[in-house]
């Protein structure tokens, strides 16, 4: 338990006081948000504000991840530096993104289809290594090749390898598209992320204490999960990240994780779910991001549905992602913020109860 208290008070230290330091730091090299302009007219005056704030969070993790196992002299596992692989290597990706917006001074940075790539790439590796190398001694890999809700899922074949590594990425490029498309308002996505990743902390701690490897204290619904405790560490160095980000992101926000940021957290968020075997009770969790997309597929789906059918293209909503919507009726940023904050609470309280609850019942 030292680790991961330890690991949880390094990274909010490490973003709560880094931060600051970035921020002058990008300031005096003119690293600041660009803003489109088909946006909110409100967002106009954020011109300017730091990016790129993501490699903070990103930098406080591993730090603190390392860190503390520097202190408890424990040795990292598999599992966990995965993860971190997969944090890292998505918020390269990202931040290639950023810098290239604020290079040629454009509100748009890689291209769809080099974006796309690089996400792709980051997460086949990931896979990969997931799937086929480090097995434990009872032969556990760190990902199932099985669908999982709340432990993998006896009820449906195993998926065969390549169709296993095509869902890790789709699993992936939603939770990290997740949580960029909630970046949009000043500490919205860094809140939610505080409380899934705080959620899994909850996760991984009690797969550990009911983990099969220990026969002799597991219940007779143990996990087989491998590295829960160590995962536990990572998970709550990112939630402890977050919340000290959180500080310099709330409204009025003095600096963004612009993609850097946003594609690793969702990367870290799709690999604990992944290692944890709770892959379909992240929909649950990230509920909030899960609204956020859906505006955004719904808009262009009925947009295009309209347009077809009456040649005139008609929207849902004034704008998506759905906090826009909001903007745009004329609700305060900060009030879209707190709802959001409650609608992502009460999404992460749900998951957890039916996470228990399936424990508890023994079915």
């Amino acid at each position: 338990m030292k680790t991961i208290v330890f690991a949880g008070i390094i990274a909010l230290l490490g973003t709560l006081l880094g931060t600051r330091l970035a921020i002058r730091w990008l300031v005096k090299r003119g690293y600041g948000q660009l803003i489109r302009d088909d946006g909110p007219t409100t967002h106009h005056t954020k011109r300017g504000t730091p990016t790129m704030g993501g490699l903070v969070i990103i930098a406080a993790v591993v730090f603190a991840y390392l860190g503390s196992h520097v202190l408890t002299w424990t040795v990292p596992s598999a599992s966990a530096m995965l993860v971190l692989f997969l944090t890292v290597g998505l918020g390269m990706v990202g931040f290639l993104d950023d810098f290239i917006k604020i290079k040629k001074q454009r509100s748009l940075g890689l291209r769809s289809k080099a974006k796309i790539a690089g996400q792709s790439i980051v997460a086949v590796i990931f896979g990969v290594l997931a799937l086929m190398f480090f097995p434990d001694d009872r032969g556990i890999h760190p990902a199932s090749t099985s669908i999982s809700f709340l432990r993998d899922i006896a009820a449906l074949p195993e998926l065969p390898l390549i169709v296993a590594l095509i869902w890790i990425l789709f699993l992936i490029a939603a939770a990290s598209n997740g949580v960029n498309l909630t970046d949009g308002l000043d500490g919205l996505a860094t809140g939610s992320c505080v409380m899934i990743f705080g959620a899994y902390t909850l996760v991984n701690i009690w797969q550990y204490n009911q983990s099969c490897a220990y026969t002799s204290s597991a219940g007779p619904k143990c996990y087989e999960v491998r590295d829960p405790y160590d995962l536990a560490v990572v998970a709550v160095a990112l939630a402890g990240a977050c919340f000290g980000f959180l500080w310099w992101n709330a409204e009025p926000a003095k600096i963004f994780m612009g993609d850097t940021g946003s594609l690793s957290l969702g990367g870290a968020l799709a690999g604990l779910a992944i290692f944890t075997r709770t892959e379909l009770l992240l929909i649950i969790l990230g509920g909030l991001l899960v609204i956020e997309v859906m505006s955004v597929i719904l808009q262009t789906g009925f947009f295009k549905l309209t347009r077809r059918i009456t040649g005139t293209p008609q929207r849902l909503f004034k704008m998506t992602p759905f906090h826009h919507h909001f903007e745009l009726v004329g609700w305060a940023q900060v009030t879209i913020v707190m709802r959001f904050w409650i609608i992502a609470g009460l999404c992460v309280a749900a998951g957890l109860g039916i996470f228990y609850a399936e424990w508890v019942s023994g079915t």
